[in-house]
């Protein structure tokens, strides 16, 4: 019994482990595309709709790096909006009263609800090795705009803090952010068992 529950471990950490490499190649992907920021609103088709490729935010990033890996975020944050839409920040913030296949996973605090309940809600800290690579991460920045990345496995050659693919204001790109604003979320969703 002891080793199935070894073997199970071993290839659950396997199958965790490819998932997120997969998840920061996708990230890596990114920076190869040529996307100037943008966050206005389209009309896009559902499931597996996306704004038109040159253009994006933050959640772009996220929502185009888990696709790649075959994980529609779209269909997944609309369907669970669905089933706890109250669970969801959309009224309050918003006022908003359904949901909205169009827009609903582009929205930082959407991903946030959906990762807390369908992921791993994991700490946030001051320690630069608690973040993993594929993690994602939350801050907020200056005038109180939420803003989304994703963990990979560089590490910035001076500070040693793991480096964020993100879209800050110019398209996606890798910096030594982790550190620079205040976090708010930190998460960890792979849908592979």
């Amino acid at each position: 019994m002891k080793i199935i529950l070894i073997l199970i471990f071993i290839l659950s950490y396997k199958s965790f482990a490819s998932f997120s490499e997969d998840l920061v190649d996708a990230a890596y992907e990114r920076l190869q595309s040529n996307v100037r920021y943008d966050g206005s609103s389209h009309s896009i088709k559902y499931p597996n709709g996306d704004i038109p490729k040159d253009i994006g935010v933050c959640t772009d990033v996220i929502i185009r790096s888990y696709r790649k890996v075959g994980i529609d975020l779209q269909k997944l944050v609309h369907e669970d909006m669905k089933k706890s839409y109250s669970k969801y920040p959309s009224k309050r913030m918003w006022g908003l009263t359904r949901t909205d296949t169009n827009i609903d996973h582009r929205r930082v605090p959407n991903l946030q609800a959906f990762f807390k309940r369908n992921g791993k809600n994991l700490p946030i800290t001051s320690n630069q090795n608690d973040y993993n690579p594929g993690d994602i991460v939350t801050w907020i920045l200056p005038r109180n705009l939420p803003h989304i990345g994703i963990v990979v496995d560089k590490k910035h050659w001076q500070s040693k803090n793991p480096m964020i693919i993100h879209n800050i204001n110019s398209g996606p790109q890798i910096d030594d952010f982790l550190f620079s604003y205040k976090i708010t979320g930190h998460y960890r969703y792979n849908p592979v068992k």
